[in-house]
């Protein structure tokens, strides 16, 4: 294990320069000996504890910083997604349940049991694909911002403030890519869903109050009985390719509620016998290393509505568009990305043809040929008549997804394009993007972040409205109730 260890955080350390991840300060009482015999604390009380002893006076002003344009992103992407058909469907579904103690959810001001709310929030926030993204140390990728639906709800329901609110995002990111840093759930063929029900777990039953000991149990709770393959994401997509991670935050709270009102859940759930990492995983998992440097840091924001590996292939395609007059003059498209770029978004026939929103905006070909063509990518393009339009299909029949080593290489740091575009003319012209617009290392600035909030709150609220939420969201830290900014998103 300490070989283990060692190999780990040898490995964080090269990643962009950063040290080492430090391990959070555990003192002689804890439990020494795991189930599994490893001389090592059970990871579920390591997470139980990090969540008690997290405060928001100890996070740097950068961290904050980050939390606070996460939690402004994540709304605006419910706003994006607010009158979709499959938000439709779980609005309706949780406005036929009422609850004592009731939540709210999001832009509809409607009221309906804690779940319920949680998943049509989540629905919402990622029925675009547009909300955050965090490539990890094990080439996993995921959105940790879907979380942010159970903690929405977690602080609606125990009164919280803007600060608890801060802190539990934080907390709930740091759990999500700190296990995929550790853990090749992709190469496993776990989705990324999964990951995100753990963090939602531990984030929300913060908000809630849990104690150590509930808070593992909801931790087995949720470990034991929820986790989802990576199919949803594989072949044809369905609607569920987004909405996995809305159910593993409505799971979450669930969970959190059982284990509150004295419900056990499994032990060792990681570790055991038939735990998690023995079950869904080939190879030994060293342990995460949670604090500093904070996990939320090396997130990123996205400019462009769709999967995280097309940002930088769209960003090089709208800078490819002066090399030619009409879309008609390009002869083929080459682009060079890395084999998990097209293992995701390159893999078959359908991202070449899509049928459905959801496999067009999982397409790099797709995406490609919408950037070229049209100069910007509306989410409107992910529909019909689009999708069928003979000289778009046409266009992006020409492009091919070829692997780059490069692109392997440098996959941790950042997702590689190197876009060719071949005229009829004979010339050649290429664009290379490797921070795209929206890395951690290339950030969109806070105007930026506002246009795009306002590009999707616009379709639903006043301009004013909306200097009056984006002024609430701004200074969040300071809201005593993080019930009044659930409320100032209602139409």
């Amino acid at each position: 294990m300490k070989l283990l260890r060692r190999q780990f955080l040898h490995l964080a350390a090269g990643v962009a320069g950063a040290a080492a991840f430090p391990v959070i300060a555990q003192d002689k009482a804890e439990r020494p000996i795991s189930a599994a015999g490893s001389g090592q604390t059970p990871l579920a009380e390591t997470l139980a504890r990090y969540a008690d002893t997290l405060k928001y006076e100890n996070l740097p002003e950068d961290v904050v910083r980050i939390a606070k344009r996460t939690i402004l992103d994540t709304i605006g992407c419910a706003f994006g997604g607010y009158t979709a058909g499959p938000s439709k469907i779980a609005i309706k579904l949780a406005s036929e349940v009422s609850s004592k103690q009731g939540a709210t959810i999001l832009i509809s001001g409607i009221r309906t049991s804690p779940d319920l709310a949680v998943f049509a929030n989540g629905v919402m926030i990622r029925y675009l694909d547009f909300n955050d993204a965090f490539v990890s140390l094990t080439h996993g990728a995921g959105h940790p911002s879907d979380t942010i639906a159970a903690l929405l709800t977690s602080a609606e329901l125990t009164g919280r403030s803007g600060r608890d609110l801060i802190t539990a995002t934080v907390l709930a990111y740091e759990v999500f890519c700190k296990i995929a840093d550790v853990f090749d759930y992709l190469g496993n063929g776990i989705d990324h869903s999964t990951i995100t029900g753990i963090a939602a777990v531990v984030g929300a039953g913060r908000l809630m109050g849990l104690t150590a000991e509930e808070m593992v149990h909801a931790i087995g709770i949720t470990v034991g009985g929820n986790t989802a393959t990576r199919q949803g994401r594989a072949d044809a997509l369905s609607n569920w390719k987004a909405f996995a991670a809305a159910d593993a935050c409505r799971k979450a709270i669930f969970s959190v509620q059982l284990a509150q009102n004295g419900m056990t859940g499994p032990s060792n759930v990681f570790e055991g016998s038939y735990g998690f990492f023995k079950v869904m995983g080939r190879n030994p998992v060293a342990p995460p290393q949670l604090c500093e440097p904070f996990g939320i840091r090396r997130a990123f924001t996205k400019r462009f509505p769709l999967g995280q590996f097309s940002q930088t292939v769209a960003q090089a395609a709208l800078e490819a568009r002066p090399f030619f007059k009409s879309p008609d003059d390009i002869q083929e498209v080459n682009i060079h990305v890395s084999h998990s770029a097209i293992k995701i978004m390159a893999d078959g026939p359908d991202k070449w043809r899509p049928q459905t929103h959801e496999t067009a905006d999982h397409s790099i070909p797709y995406s490609a040929g919408l950037a070229l063509m049209y100069g910007k990518i509306d989410p409107a393009y992910y529909e019909e008549p689009y999708l069928h339009d003979p000289r778009l299909v046409d266009l992006v029949s020409r492009v091919k997804c070829l692997p780059s080593a490069e692109a392997d290489r440098t996959e941790n740091e950042f997702n590689l394009c190197e876009f060719e575009v071949v005229l009829k003319s004979g010339a050649r012209k290429t664009v290379r993007v490797e921070y795209h617009r929206g890395h951690f290392k290339n950030p969109m600035t806070d105007v930026e972040m506002e246009e795009k909030f306002r590009l999707m709150a616009q379709k639903h609220i006043s301009a004013n409205r909306i200097d009056n939420l984006l002024r609430l969201l701004w200074g969040i830290e300071r809201e005593p109730q993080v019930s009044t900014l659930i409320a100032a998103t209602r139409v």
